[in-house]
This record gives C-alpha cells, sequence and structure tokens, in this order.
C-alpha cells in the first residue's frame, strides 16, 4: 500500500505510516445530536466509512472511534423548546443519526462513546492540564490558557495576535483571557457531575481529547471531522492533548461541506434536505453514491438534478450487475484493478477510482451484449469490490431491498416472489389480462419488474 493523505495540519501530502504494522486507529468527531440529520451532516459520515472500507480493503485492522456529543448548549436549548427534558432530546437524535448512517450504508464504528460517559477521563485530563500550568479553575468554570501553548493556531493557521474572544466568553470576566476557552462549565441546575472544581458539564472541546486518550491512547493515527470543525474545535484539541505530553492526532482529514445555493447547509434549509426525506426521492444507495463520488475534500452544491444524475450513473452500474450476475453468477474473486488501487491511494481519489470503475463496466457490457462470458465471473468480481470500497455493491445484503432492513427485505421477498409466481402462472396460461394486473399491482406499490431469460427480477422504485 502507498496511501498518501492531504494532511490538514501540514496543508499538503504525506505519505501514511500507520505508528503500528497492520492496524490504523481513527476518531472522527460525530454528531452533537440536537436536530434530525440532514445530508450536510452524514456526509461525514460516508467519507470516512469509505476511508475505513479502503483501509481495510488493503489489509489494515481499523479501530474507528466516532463520538457522540449528549451534552451541549444547543441540546438544553433544544429541550426548553420542545419541553421535554434534555437527556430525551439526546436519546431521540441519537436514534436519528444511528438510523441515517444505517440506512446509507456506514459500518456501524468500532465504538461509539458517549460525553456524558466520560466525565472521569475528563476530570483526570482537566487536573493534568491545572498540574502542567496550562489551564486554571475559576469560580466553578475550568478554561484552558491559551497564552500557555505556543503551538495554538497552527492547525488552522492562525496567529495569536490576530483572535478573537472565545466564543465561551462570558462578562463575568471569569477569564484571565477573553481567548482562552471552557473546558468546565461551572452550574447550579441540572444537568451537573461533580467535579474537584464543584459542579458542572463539560466543554464542547474537552470530551473529544478524553475519549480519543481512553480508546486510542496519547497518540493514534488519523483524527477526521467536518471541515467547519477546524477552528476551534480541533484546534483545541490539540492544544489540550499535547500540553500534557500526549502526541494526539498524527494525521489529520476533513470533509469539505455540502452546500445550497453556496451556503454551508444548515437546518435553517427546512426539512427537505433531511436525509429521512431525501430518501424518499431517491434510494439510500443512490443518496450514497451521490455523497460519496465527490473527492471528500471538494464541497458538493446540492440539488436534486444532481443527485438524479448520480442515481441514473448508479443504476447503469447496477444494471451491469444484475445482467452479469443472471449469466455467471454472484463473481469470482479478482483483484482490484492497479489503476483503481493507484487513485484511491492518492488521498482517497474516488472520482478517479470511479472512472476506472465505469471503465470495466463498458468492457462488461462489451462482453454481455455479444454473448461471451470467457473472463466475465472475474471481471464481475472486480467490479464488485471496486463497489464495495464505495459502499454500494448492489448485492450487499443492505442494498437488496432498496435500503430495507433484513427483516423487511425477507418479508418483501415472500410478497413479491408470491406475486410474481401468480403472474407466471397467468402467462403460462395465455391470461395476460391477470398477469398485466399484477405486473401494475405491483407497479403502484413502487416496485418495478424487468423479465429476463433467466425469470423475472423486481426492484424497488427510486
Amino acid at each position: 500500500m502507498a496511501l498518501r493523505l492531504h494532511d490538514t495540519a501540514t496543508r499538503g501530502m504525506r505519505d501514511f505510516v500507520p505508528l503500528e504494522p497492520g492496524r490504523v486507529s481513527i476518531y472522527v468527531c460525530g454528531a452533537t445530536v440536537q436536530s434530525a440529520p440532514h445530508v450536510g451532516h452524514i456526509r461525514s459520515g460516508v467519507s470516512f466509512d469509505v476511508l475505513a472500507r479502503w483501509l481495510q480493503a488493503s489489509g489494515y485492522e481499523v479501530t474507528f472511534v466516532r463520538n457522540v456529543t449528549d451534552i451541549d448548549d444547543k441540546i438544553l436549548a433544544k429541550a426548553v423548546e420542545e419541553g421535554r427534558p434534555w437527556w430525551a432530546v439526546a436519546a431521540h437524535y441519537e436514534r436519528a443519526f444511528a438510523e441515517a448512517y444505517r440506512i446509507l450504508g456506514c459500518l456501524p464504528p468500532t465504538i461509539e462513546p458517549r460525553a456524558t460517559g466520560h466525565v472521569p477521563a475528563m476530570t483526570t485530563l482537566m487536573r493534568r492540564l491545572i498540574d502542567a500550568g496550562h489551564a486554571y479553575a475559576s469560580d466553578g468554570d475550568v478554561y484552558f490558557d491559551v497564552a500557555s501553548f505556543p503551538e495554538y493556531g497552527a492547525l488552522s493557521g492562525q496567529r495569536m495576535a490576530d483572535m478573537q474572544p472565545a466564543a465561551d466568553a462570558d462578562p463575568n470576566a471569569r477569564k484571565r483571557d477573553p481567548r482562552d476557552f471552557a473546558l468546565w462549565k461551572g452550574t447550579d441546575g441540572d444537568p451537573g457531575w461533580e467535579t474537584p472544581w464543584g459542579v458542572g458539564r463539560p466543554g464542547w472541546h474537552l470530551e473529544c481529547s478524553a475519549m480519543a486518550r481512553e480508546y486510542l491512547g496519547p497518540a493514534f493515527d488519523i483524527h477526521g471531522g467536518g471541515l467547519d470543525l477546524v477552528f476551534p474545535h480541533h484546534e483545541n484539541e490539540i492544544a489540550q492533548s499535547r500540553a500534557v505530553g500526549d502526541g494526539f492526532a498524527q494525521y489529520w482529514m476533513h470533509n469539505a461541506w455540502v452546500t445550497t445555493a453556496g451556503e454551508k447547509m444548515s437546518k435553517s434549509l427546512g426539512n427537505s434536505l433531511l436525509v429521512t426525506e431525501v430518501v424518499k426521492r431517491v434510494r439510500p444507495v443512490e443518496l450514497r453514491f451521490y455523497l460519496a463520488a465527490a473527492h471528500y475534500r471538494s464541497s458538493i452544491e446540492f440539488s436534486d438534478e444532481a443527485l438524479a444524475d448520480a442515481a441514473a450513473g448508479y443504476r447503469r452500474l447496477e444494471g451491469f450487475v444484475q445482467r452479469a450476475v443472471e449469466r455467471v453468477g454472484e463473481g469470482a474473486d479478482a483483484p482490484l484493478p492497479e489503476a483503481f488501487v493507484a487513485a484511491m491511494d492518492d488521498d482517497l481519489g474516488v472520482p478517479a477510482a470511479l472512472a476506472v470503475l465505469h471503465e470495466t463496466v463498458s468492457e462488461g457490457n462489451r462482453m454481455l451484449a455479444a454473448g461471451a462470458t470467457d473472463g466475465l465471473a472475474e471481471l464481475l468480481g472486480s467490479v464488485r469490490r471496486m463497489l464495495g470500497v464505495i459502499g454500494v455493491d448492489p448485492l450487499d445484503p443492505l442494498w437488496a431491498a432498496g435500503g430495507a432492513s433484513d427483516a423487511a427485505r425477507r418479508a418483501l421477498d415472500v410478497l413479491v416472489g408470491g406475486r410474481l409466481a401468480a403472474r407466471q402462472a397467468a402467462r403460462a396460461e395465455r391470461d395476460f389480462a391477470t398477469a398485466d394486473a399484477v405486473r401494475d399491482e405491483l407497479k403502484a406499490a413502487g416496485i418495478t419488474i424487468e423479465d429476463t431469460p433467466s425469470g423475472p427480477r423486481w426492484a424497488l422504485e427510486p
């Protein structure tokens, strides 16, 4: 493997050398669970799922940590807005994110820790920072002393002298420097956890440093997240961890935004871009293909037209797989094309990798058209391996019924199979009126039928 990654910290390409041979450790900042996920939220999940799949395909054992921020000012505000406990709000939207990841085919992380479950680890980190002179307690709060860490600003390329006050600046002047950021926020109400500095709750940045160390140790390979997290969140994570001597992340990767009209996607755009709404317009596998097809560092300008084009492109790939399977079965074990490997090793160059995939499928379609089967099983196996790296192999059980759960897929197989058998029996008896009625019944239910030499094939309509 000759993987090269664009490292945000050095602003250039670097050869990827894991800390431990054969193993890769990844920490990705997950959701702050205060609203339902839209496609902009979920792009990070898809991007880093492709990274994990590629590392696994390259022979690495991957430990993948993606946290859940389940306590935050935004969650508390949402709880007031919705008139229910903060923990109920967090649990509700955490389930919504989990379902969005699932229906878009993201492999589950090795562990998905919640912030509220790691207050002891945060307390330990705060004590280390205070003992080292990099943090201080003030009237129940604990702050990081930014001036004590000369490297502060290196990730985002900012100079200390040009920085504005931290977003959590307060009028009570509890900070020594307005640029200092909160590690711990003292509170007299709910929620609150007991620490040596009083009852309070964690600051946003503290939790990720604590959880990364808890599961990946003082140094790990890759830290990922959205581009909007570079400053202040990731800058602050680096300060917290390296100030106490932890190596922390060796490589930093940031996916770009999904935009609408050139602006970062946000919840103010309404519900039409929620994942649950978009998958009513295209199948989940097609939405995943759309989000994965662009380079992870390139912005995606979302539009229904672009989404429809991506869905059509995916269906062409899917159609080849289905036709080839009818000829030669599910394919033979075959290596990935060298050009595909080279593209993926070049900073996860999915667009160039997909070009190789399309070329291979075109060759396969020519073989099918000519009635040739010699070498087709190997070509199909190669195509399926490429699709699997992107996470969109049509034969993956997740996609077999348009993203339905395994139980729903089995139910659909039984129900649709019964109606297709009735249609075949009517056709055998030349009762075409009944056969057409069954076809129309299935179409009205969103199921399309394609008659093939080996029998009818069905699929859910996009």
